[in-house]
């Protein structure tokens, strides 16, 4: 029986409130003032059609502030900065606080951006968002009729090629874990590439598996992720997104950020035979192919985990691999590529360009469709837990809901009316307890 549970936090309420957006700076005048800007609702969850509101409020110390300027705009996401439609205004403090209606006739999320300015000082600025029936949030376009057979061939063609992995012994201070560096081959010339570790002493058949994969970037996989999952007593592999070495020099990874992996999301984009997510995604599966292969796995549980361009890997694991039995996706990216078709913002990596008429690529959008998160979640029968910022420009709350939406496991969705694109303590601590709940609600029963 699947369930839907909305939590938030309220820790978030001025420290991850869009930092790329606000000074952090220390301001002689500014610095007595607080602002402070949330949906009229704790959860931050409307019906469409409902009534709903922004409230903001100025303090300077203890008391509402009376001075200075303050601004509003209420937006959907596609116009940043611009209502288009939706409230927007500058007014004057009188000590109470800011009441700003807004309404949804259909589902979506709405932010609002406020900036106040004090009579002294630089101006500070917050953010926060609130949601119109996201549950309701449909693709944005069908998946495409031969999009199973399409990966059905791909995984196919991976099967061909030998499973011979190279393992590294890894120093590591304790020596009850085992640690590797891992190289894999796989389809399409880059391997899997990454740190395995596991108990030392561990019984064959008794352990669950868990990868760790990577958000957007070029860098080293982390020893420290594979670490803390064979400390909790898993079989646990973290790979980078790319195939490349580990542990490397920082000039390393830069150079190949600036030279072949240079907007890497971008190559191959007008067709899915080169389409650079290809090679990304069946590596996922290769991954997987090295852990169930290990003496130790128990032959239940195998869990993805990532945030960003990981945790649209994370779905896309769940959707292209029926061995994986849970996924904890963080405002992940990949997801609604088609999303202008619809009226949205696309997701990262906005792989769909528009051309000089302003309409999307024909080659693109058509690609876009099998590398889509959103279509991979469609076929994903694993438990899952996802996070969502109702401010996150970088991967819209539509994007993620879309995928949300689709899942057809138990699932639970994370919301966080104030956060941008964010992976906070405390949701990656929500994330990793579920996978130890997972992984005890899935022991047999002689075993508990």
């Amino acid at each position: 029986m699947r369930r839907f549970s909305l939590l938030r936090s309220h820790a978030l309420l001025l420290a991850f409130a869009l930092p790329l957006l606000v000074s952090n700076a220390p301001l002689h005048a500014a610095e007595a003032y607080a602002l402070s800007v949330a949906a009229d609702r704790d959860d931050a969850i409307y019906d469409s059609g409902e009534a709903a509101a922004f409230v903001i409020s100025v303090k300077q110390g203890d008391q509402p502030a009376t001075d200075g300027k303050l601004t509003y705009v209420v937006d959907d996401f596609l116009r940043s900065g611009k209502s288009g439609g939706y409230p927007e205004g500058e007014v004057s403090l009188d000590g109470k606080p800011i009441r700003v209606a807004v309404t949804s006739d259909q589902p979506n999320v709405l932010r609002c951006q406020v900036t106040f300015t004090p009579a002294e000082g630089k101006p500070i600025r917050r953010m926060a968002g609130l949601a119109f029936s996201p549950t309701e949030i449909q693709p944005s376009m069908p998946v495409p009729d031969d999009f199973d057979a399409f990966w059905a061939e791909q995984k196919r063609q991976l099967a061909e090629v030998e499973i011979t992995p190279t393992l590294t012994p890894v120093a590591y201070r304790d020596e009850q874990i085992a640690c590797f560096d891992v190289q894999v081959p796989c389809l399409g010339g880059a391997p899997v590439s990454g740190y395995f570790a596991k108990p030392e002493a561990a019984e064959a058949k008794s352990l669950p598996a868990i990868l760790w994969v990577h958000g957007a970037g070029v860098r080293s996989s982390s020893l420290a992720n594979a670490i803390k999952g064979a400390n909790a007593g898993m079989l646990s592999m973290d790979i980078n997104a790319h195939g490349i070495p580990n542990g490397k020099p920082a000039e390393f990874y830069a150079q190949q950020s600036g030279g072949p992996l240079n907007n890497y999301r971008y190559a191959g984009r007008d067709s899915r035979e080169t389409s650079y997510f290809r090679g990304m995604f069946l590596r996922l599966v290769r991954a997987i192919d090295f852990l169930t292969m290990q003496p130790e796995w128990n032959g239940r549980e195998v869990i993805v985990i990532g945030h960003s361009q990981g945790g649209g890997q994370a779905l896309v694991a769940g959707g292209l691999d029926p061995r994986v039995t849970l996924i904890a996706t963080g405002v992940p990216a990949i997801c609604d590529h088609t999303g202008n078709v619809a009226g949205r913002v696309n997701g990262w990596p906005k792989l769909v360009p528009n051309g000089p008429d302003g309409k999307p690529e024909p080659a693109a959008l058509e690609a876009s469709r099998y590398v889509d998160s959103v279509n991979f979640a469609s076929r994903c029968k694993a438990d899952a837990i996802m996070s969502v910022g109702f401010v996150d420009v970088t991967c819209p709350p539509t994007s993620c809901y879309a995928a949300y939406n689709a899942l057809l496991g138990e699932k639970t969705m994370i919301n966080e009316p104030l956060m941008g694109h964010n992976a906070p303590a405390h949701i990656q601590k929500a994330f990793f307890d579920r996978v130890l709940e997972h992984v005890e609600q899935s022991q047999p029963a002689a075993a508990k």
